[in-house]
């Protein structure tokens, strides 16, 4: 990839699918050690297209939008802006602490991403429940979340625990990197139950990774309370309005990372830093969609709420604040 001198060049027409987007400075400069330009970008995404959509698609999405690159400000955007295409899709999505709503956009085909590219985004957050009932999540979230002393061998142990509890309850997970120095776990489930329950089940797989690796493991919520060489198993990611960068996203960070999709095989021997802009497009044509498949693996989280009613009897509690929705106001950008 290489990046154009000038700050300015002319608007192309990009094929997204079934329509055209028109993308202005295309070597406008995005991540400035890489070299790495807006049409890259969408160059990025026109190659990972089944993947980008299977991760996006129906799901309210928030978009984090670097309008001069990495160098300059990032915006947190839930709103689509006045003035988008008119085959664009959203989904409304209610915010009860502000009595407000705001339409989110809703990604159905590899346009939809590039338009958002258009827009300045870089990285896609979506929502883990879909436009078809946004109250009831059909995707269970483990985040595995290193503390600043936390190095990755101690991830990639964690991942292998949190596999076999995964496997003992007849789960299926989908492992990726998060684009950082962590790793996501997705499991399909059924669209059976709110974002509270789903949480209380988060939580209950939580503490029995925790149990199983005391050494490596934390589920304290506050975070002045954990011992910084641990790592956090982020079970409040299934929050109402709570989001984490999608498979295939790019991230918004020096060297264009990715958060990659990985077999569980690969996850002792890779690094985070394998998987950026520049690597995942060959790595895609020759794998395809690692997560090809997740709607078909559909899982029944009635046995991790058992646990959480066993763990309530026991008298395990957590001194965190059941958010029930986001926590800060919609930005309006």
């Amino acid at each position: 990839m290489a990046a154009s001198r000038g700050s300015k060049s002319p608007a192309i027409l990009v094929e997204a699918g079934p329509v055209e987007v028109r993308v202005s400075n295309p070597d406008r400069v995005y991540f400035p050690q890489l070299g790495v330009t807006k049409r890259d970008l969408v160059d990025y995404y026109l190659a990972v297209d089944d993947g980008i959509v299977r991760a996006l698609r129906e799901r309210p999405c928030m978009l984090h939008r670097f309008p001069e690159g990495l160098t300059g400000e990032k915006v947190h955007q839930k709103r689509v802006p006045r003035g988008a295409p008119p085959w664009l899709e959203t989904v409304r999505v209610y915010f009860p602490r502000f009595g407000r709503t705001a339409d989110e956009l809703c990604v159905t085909h590899i346009g939809a991403v590039i338009w958002a590219v258009q827009m300045s985004t870089v990285e896609f957050h979506p929502w883990n429940s879909r436009r078809a009932d946004v109250e009831r999540p059909d995707e269970w979230r483990i985040d595995l979340d290193p503390g600043p002393d936390c190095d990755w061998p101690r991830v990639q142990r964690v991942a292998g625990v949190a596999h076999e509890v995964l496997d003992e309850l007849g789960a299926v997970g989908w492992p990726k990197t998060s684009g950082g120095r962590g790793l996501h776990i997705y499991v399909r489930i059924a669209p059976d139950h709110g974002f509270a329950d789903v949480r209380r089940a988060a939580l209950a797989f939580a503490r029995e990774v925790e149990r199983r690796a005391p050494d490596d493991v934390t589920t304290t919520w506050w975070r002045k309370d954990r011992d910084p060489a641990a790592l956090f198993v982020d079970y409040n990611q299934n929050a109402r309005d709570h989001t984490i960068a999608a498979a295939y996203s790019v991230r918004g960070t020096e060297r264009a990372t990715v958060s990659a999709p990985v077999t569980w095989d690969e996850i002792d021997d890779c690094e985070p830093d394998d998987f950026t802009v520049l690597t995942m497009p060959a790595r895609y044509e020759r794998l395809g969609d690692l997560h090809d498949g997740i709607d078909e693996a559909v899982f029944d989280i009635a046995p991790l709420l058992e646990w959480a009613e066993r763990d309530d009897a026991q008298g395990l509690s957590t001194d965190d604040p059941e958010p029930p929705e986001a926590e800060a106001e919609p930005e309006i950008s």
